[in-house]
């Protein structure tokens, strides 16, 4: 909830790669099995079903940026493929014999310790040490206070636009306050906690009383 997957669009969006593709996978919201296709495609006949050659995510961003989220949770088996990748800059498709170049940008990001994981057996090495070039630490929410106001009123403003509501105004009390909450959920939590405020607050200001008694 810190805004890691911003951070990889706006480095892409700054890079020469801007006019190509852009793609982001959460490395959690797959099976190994199904991550395995969705990465590296297959060819035709590689499985039953299989009708026809499709391209993998990785070789659809050929000339892009591949965004990988939560690398943490990458399954241990998957992650020599990757890491072939990387090395050689070609992949295979599932079920394919044939050596596909591709030229990507890859930007990962991940909420665990990697290097505690790489201890334990959980995360390769290697892997580790060829992803980890260049690394940037993206602070929480509570870490970056004189974001509050900011956020709070470009998230007030487009959830106000979405429902039709005119909200004109944030109380200095809701600021104050917001400014002492340690936001356990990041920006992704006062996200949804400014959309719950613009549907409950019922005029144009939003005030300290429209909050949760936790948040209070």
């Amino acid at each position: 909830g810190t805004g890691k997957e911003l951070v990889a669009k706006s480095l892409h969006a700054a890079s020469p790669r801007a006019a190509n593709r852009f793609l982001a996978v959460n490395c959690a919201s797959f099976t190994e099995e199904l991550f395995a296709h969705e990465l590296f495609g297959h060819e035709k006949d590689a499985f039953t079903g299989a009708r026809s050659a499709r391209k993998g995510l990785l070789e659809a961003a050929d000339n892009g940026t591949f965004f990988l989220d939560e690398i943490g949770e990458l399954p241990f088996s998957m992650q020599a493929g990757l890491l072939r990748v990387l090395e050689t800059r070609t992949l295979l498709r599932v079920g394919g014999t044939r050596e596909i170049p591709v030229d990507l940008r890859i930007i990962t990001a991940t909420n665990r310790n990697l290097p505690l994981m790489v201890e334990e057996g959980g995360f390769r090495k290697d892997l580790y040490h060829r992803l980890n070039v260049i690394s940037l630490r993206v602070p929480t929410l509570a870490e970056r206070q004189e974001d509050i106001p900011l956020l709070a009123g470009y998230f007030a403003s487009r959830s106000a636009a979405a429902m039709g509501r005119t909200v004109e105004e944030i109380d200095d009390g809701v600021l104050d306050m917001l400014r002492q909450y340690p936001f356990p959920g990041n920006v992704r939590e006062l996200e949804h906690m400014m959309e719950r405020d613009v549907a409950l607050c019922g005029g144009k200001r939003i005030l300290p009383a429209h909050f949760p008694a936790y948040v209070l």
